[in-house]
C-alpha cells in the first residue's frame, strides 16, 4: 500500500509524543509512564513494515517490502513510475490488465509499482532516470534486473514474462514434430544447432525471449538436420503470408515458387536452404507454396501456380525482380545467381502486359511496359502519363477528370494524354511508390521528366500543359488600404502560388 512508510513514521512520532511527558514528569505511583511505554511500543511493533499490499493486483512496493516480493514471488515485474506521468497514467490499466492475466495462471509470475519519487533510496538503487522505467527480477536477484523490451499494452507485457517462465524456444525433437510446429504458425523461427548448450543456441533462446510476437522453436536432432538439408548451424524463417514477407527489414528477398503438393518439387527444399547460408543477414530466402497461402503473392510477379518451380530475387526498395534462368537448382547455382544479382551483373525482369489492340485510338492512350519507351521519350510530342493501381480508390477518384483531359487534348498532335497500370508494368528507370503518381515527359531531346504534384483537376492539368510543364504564378494580391485610418503600413504580397 503506498505510503506505508509514512503511516509507520507518524505512529512513531505519536509514540514519542505519548511517552515525553510521561518520561519527564515521572507520574504515577502504580507505573504509569511504563504502562504508557509499553503500549505505545505494541503499536509500533504492530505496523506491518514489510506487508505486501496490492492495487488492482499490481503489488504495491516500497523499501520496506520490496525484498520480501523478491523473496516469494520466482519473477517480478516492476514498474517504476510517477503519480504526474502521463505516459505511466496511460500504461496503469494495461498493467493492471497483463496482472490479471498473469495471476489466473501461475503464481510465480507478479507486478509491481514503485511510486519512484517518494521511494528515493529504490529509484537510485536502480538507476531510474525516467518514467515508466520496467524491470524484471528473477529468482530474487536485485543486482542484475533485466531490463523490460517487450510492447506496453496488457498482452504484450503478459506474453513477456510468459516466455521467461519457461523455455523461449519449443523443442523439436523429430521431423513431425517441427512438420507441426510450423504448420501451426502464421510466421515460425527454428534454430537447428548441433549443441543446444553452446554459445550460438544460448544467443538463439535470448532473442527469443524477447520477440514475443514470433513462435521460436530449437532443433537438434541429425534427422532434423537431414530432413530440412542442413549441414551446420542455421536459422530458418518459416512464413505464411505476404504481409509478413513485405515487412521484413532485410531489403533483399530470394524466393523458391514450389507446389508442396508434387514430391518433385519438395526435392527443391534442401538445395535452396543450403544456399541461404551463405546470404544470412543479407538476403532472406523465403519458401513460397503455390498451392496454399503462397498463391496470394504470385500476381505480384507477374506469375500463376502453373509457373512452379522457379525462382525470383526482389529488391524491396524498388521492386525490381530478377528471374534466375537455370533449369536445375542446385545450392550452387542458387548462390550464384543470387552473388550475380548484388554485384549488379544481372538485368531485372520487368513486368509488362501486352498492348490493348486499340490502346492508340483513345482519348487516354493505354501504356504498358512494352511500349513506354517509344511514347513517353517521342521528342515531337508532350507526354502526360498517370501510373495508377486498378485497386486504388484516389486512383478512381480522378478517373473521370483524367478522360475529360484526354478529350481535350485529342486533336492536339503535340500534346499526348496517357496512362499505365503500374502494379502490371514496370519501367528500368523509373520507380512507382505511390498511386496515382503523374509524370510529364516534354518533347525535345534529353529524356527529360517532371512529376506533377499540384490539384488533381481539369483545369489545373490544362494550365500545367498550356505552360510547358509548369504552373504559372498568379500575381500578388494587394489588400485595400483601409479606411478611416492614419497608419501607412506597407501592404505585404499574399498572393498563392501552386507548387509542382
Amino acid at each position: 500500500m503506498r505510503g506505508s512508510g509514512a503511516r509507520r513514521l507518524w505512529l512513531l512520532v505519536l509514540a514519542l509524543a505519548w511517552l515525553g511527558p510521561a518520561r519527564g514528569a515521572g507520574e504515577g505511583p502504580g507505573g504509569e509512564a511504563e504502562a504508557g511505554e509499553e503500549e505505545a511500543e505494541a503499536v509500533v511493533e504492530d505496523a506491518p513494515a514489510d506487508e505486501l499490499g496490492e492495487e488492482d493486483g499490481v503489488l504495491v512496493l516500497h523499501e520496506h517490502n520490496f525484498a520480501r516480493a523478491l523473496r516469494q514471488h520466482r519473477l517480478l515485474l516492476v514498474q517504476f513510475y510517477a503519480p504526474w506521468c502521463g505516459h505511466c497514467q496511460a500504461l496503469a490499466p494495461q498493467f493492471a490488465r497483463a496482472a490479471a492475466i498473469l495471476r489466473n495462471e501461475s503464481g510465480e509470475l507478479r507486478l509491481g509499482k514503485v511510486d519512484a519519487p517518494a521511494q528515493a533510496a529504490l529509484s537510485a538503487e536502480f538507476s531510474i532516470t525516467a518514467y515508466p522505467t520496467l524491470k524484471l527480477f528473477r529468482d530474487g536477484n536485485r543486482t542484475h534486473p533485466v531490463a523490460y523490451t517487450g510492447r506496453l499494452d496488457a498482452e504484450g507485457i503478459a506474453r513477456w514474462m510468459q516466455r521467461r517462465a519457461g523455455p523461449s524456444a519449443v523443442l523439436l525433437r523429430d521431423a513431425a514434430a517441427a512438420a507441426a510446429f510450423v504448420a501451426s504458425q502464421d510466421v515460425a523461427v527454428v534454430g537447428f544447432f548441433k549443441d543446444l548448450r553452446g554459445e550460438a543456441a544460448r544467443a538463439f533462446y535470448e532473442l527469443a525471449g524477447d520477440m514475443v510476437d514470433v513462435a521460436f522453436g530449437a532443433a537438434e536432432a541429425a534427422e532434423l538436420f537431414e530432413a530440412y538439408g542442413l549441414a551446420a548451424d542455421t536459422v530458418c524463417l518459416f512464413k505464411k503470408t505476404s504481409d509478413y514477407i513485405f515487412g521484413a527489414q532485410i531489403p533483399h528477398h530470394m524466393l523458391l515458387f514450389l507446389d508442396k503438393t508434387q514430391p518433385a518439387q519438395l526435392e527443391l527444399q534442401g538445395p535452396f536452404q543450403e544456399a541461404a547460408a551463405a546470404f544470412r543477414g543479407e538476403v532472406l530466402f523465403v519458401l513460397v507454396d503455390v498451392s496454399g497461402y503462397g498463391a496470394g503473392v504470385l500476381p505480384f510477379f507477374g506469375l500463376t501456380p502453373a509457373d512452379a518451380p522457379t525462382l525470383r530475387l526482389v529488391k524491396m526498395g524498388t521492386n525490381r525482380k530478377y528471374q534466375m534462368e537455370e533449369d536445375a537448382f542446385s545450392a550452387a547455382a542458387v548462390r550464384a545467381f543470387v552473388r550475380a544479382v548484388l554485384d549488379g551483373k544481372v538485368k531485372p525482369r520487368l513486368l509488362s502486359e501486352e498492348p490493348p489492340e486499340d490502346w492508340d485510338t483513345r482519348p487516354v492512350k493505354v501504356l504498358v511496359g512494352k511500349t513506354f519507351e517509344q511514347v513517353a521519350f517521342d521528342e515531337t510530342k508532350n507526354v502526360f502519363v498517370k501510373f495508377y493501381a486498378p485497386w486504388c480508390s484516389h486512383c478512381k477518384e480522378m478517373a473521370a477528370a483524367w478522360e475529360e483531359l484526354g478529350e481535350r487534348y485529342k486533336d492536339h498532335e503535340d500534346i499526348v494524354i496517357a496512362e499505365m497500370d503500374a502494379t502490371a508494368n514496370e519501367l528500368e528507370n523509373i520507380t512507382i511508390r505511390g498511386y496515382p503518381t503523374l509524370h510529364y515527359f516534354p518533347a525535345g531531346p534529353g529524356r527529360k521528366m517532371i512529376e506533377y504534384k499540384s490539384n488533381r483537376d481539369v483545369e489545373t492539368f490544362s494550365k500545367f500543359l498550356e505552360n510547358g510543364g509548369t504552373l504559372p504564378s498568379e500575381p500578388p494580391v494587394v489588400p485595400e488600404t483601409p479606411k478611416n485610418t492614419t497608419d501607412t503600413e506597407e501592404p505585404s504580397p499574399s498572393g498563392t502560388r501552386d507548387e509542382l
